[in-house]
């Protein structure tokens, strides 16, 4: 088994680093094979105050480290990275709660020496909080499920979510570490190492469960980084298209989501002008509308029926939520086009957090082993 190095950034976050730190040390992987880095960003609530019970418990397997100045995520992991000893570098977010077999699940797939990173997949602990939290379960459900399964199937592009992820140290050394400009700073590591020639898979079976956004204002402010994030990447690695290569061509088709995005709104707002002021629409008027009709319809019922599929237990009243699925694509497109303006118009990038409660909903859907680690102090 190769050594691992679990990085944790955190900041403010007393609510949930407890619960994850006891996954992490009850993880089924040999303690001689593991350290555990937390990094502290600036947190000014209890945070550091309980990691540091947690070293004092076992401070053979948990490191504590103090970022002299706060300057977001990638920042933080580059700083772990320095004081990193394994050959896998793991990292999961401060929400995160990992099943106790994540380790071995993910490592198996280094066992091919071309494969650089590995993406995990990620459910939710709060899907019951709400509708939102439900509906974005599902989403992610379609995700991974679907999607990313999918794309690994067809050893298309698979980008790492940020979370629930592995790379190998010496690739990440090879490559400079993560970009600290970058909003999105998981995808900006996948097109680098596909760039590099490395892959990325996708294992299913090595999960970890995190909290979703229970408000719209958490909701959006995620997703406008997300987008702008995406946006900019894929004006700086535009050149992957000229790549004749499939792997490529896909990596700057999922890059090029937002901007399509904002293509859609601009068709409902030509479609909405024609049904407020009557003129008469000529030929290119038309087809533009038709097109980015299609363009929504065809993704909402490739959705549809992946929810079908992704979700458990399978069942076609999952169709019903389809009606919600388009509110939410249209909600997607305002939010691609405000990021698109931000990008126009220079404003400061700044890397933001989503708070997270702590919120633990379905509890039934949550193995047993994962579940003894929540409420333990």
């Amino acid at each position: 088994m190769p050594t691992v190095s679990i990085m944790v950034p955190v900041k403010n976050e007393e609510r949930v680093v407890g619960r994850l730190l006891n996954a992490l040390l009850n993880l089924d992987y040999p303690p001689l094979k593991r350290e555990i880095i937390v990094v502290d960003d600036g947190s000014v609530d209890r945070t550091v105050e309980i990691c540091a019970e947690y070293v004092k418990r076992d401070p053979a397997h948990i490191r504590l480290l103090h970022k002299p100045v706060s300057s977001g995520k990638p920042a933080a992991l580059n700083y772990a990275l320095q004081h990193a000893k394994g050959e896998i570098i793991a990292t999961f977010d401060a929400d995160n709660v990992p099943g106790p077999d994540v380790l071995l699940e993910a490592v198996r797939y280094f066992e091919n020496p071309s494969v650089a990173g590995v993406q995990g997949t990620v459910c939710a602990i709060n899907a019951d909080e709400n509708m939102l939290t439900r509906f974005i379960s599902y989403e992610e459900a379609v995700r991974f499920e679907a999607y990313i399964r999918g794309k690994d199937v067809l050893k298309l592009f698979v980008n790492l979510a940020g979370t629930c992820q592995f790379v190998r140290r010496e690739v990440l050394e090879e490559v400079g570490g993560w970009n600290e400009e970058a909003l999105t700073e998981d995808m900006e590591m996948s097109v680098r190492l596909m760039e590099k020639g490395y892959n990325i898979r996708y294992a299913p079976e090595a999960r970890s469960w995190q909290e979703h956004p229970a408000k719209f204002k958490r909701l959006i402010g995620q997703r406008v980084r997300w987008c702008r994030g995406n946006m900019e990447i894929a004006l700086k690695y535009g050149k992957l298209v000229t790549r004749l290569n499939r792997r490529s061509f896909d990596a700057e088709v999922t890059l090029a989501g937002p901007y399509m995005l904002t293509f859609c709104l601009l068709g409902y707002l030509m479609t909405l002008c024609t049904l407020l002021v009557p003129v008469q629409p000529d030929a290119v008027f038309t087809m533009f509308t038709q097109v980015t009709s299609l363009l929504t319809m065809i993704p909402l019922f490739l959705v549809g029926t992946a929810l079908v599929y992704a979700t458990k237990p399978r069942k076609v009243a999952n169709l019903l939520w389809l009606p919600f699925i388009y509110a939410y694509w249209s909600l997607e497109t305002f939010i691609a086009s405000y990021a698109l303006v931000q990008i126009l118009l220079k404003r400061s990038r700044r890397w933001t957090q989503t708070m997270k409660t702590g919120a633990v909903t379905n509890h039934n859907l949550i193995p047993l082993g994962i579940r003894e680690n929540l409420y333990e102090n």
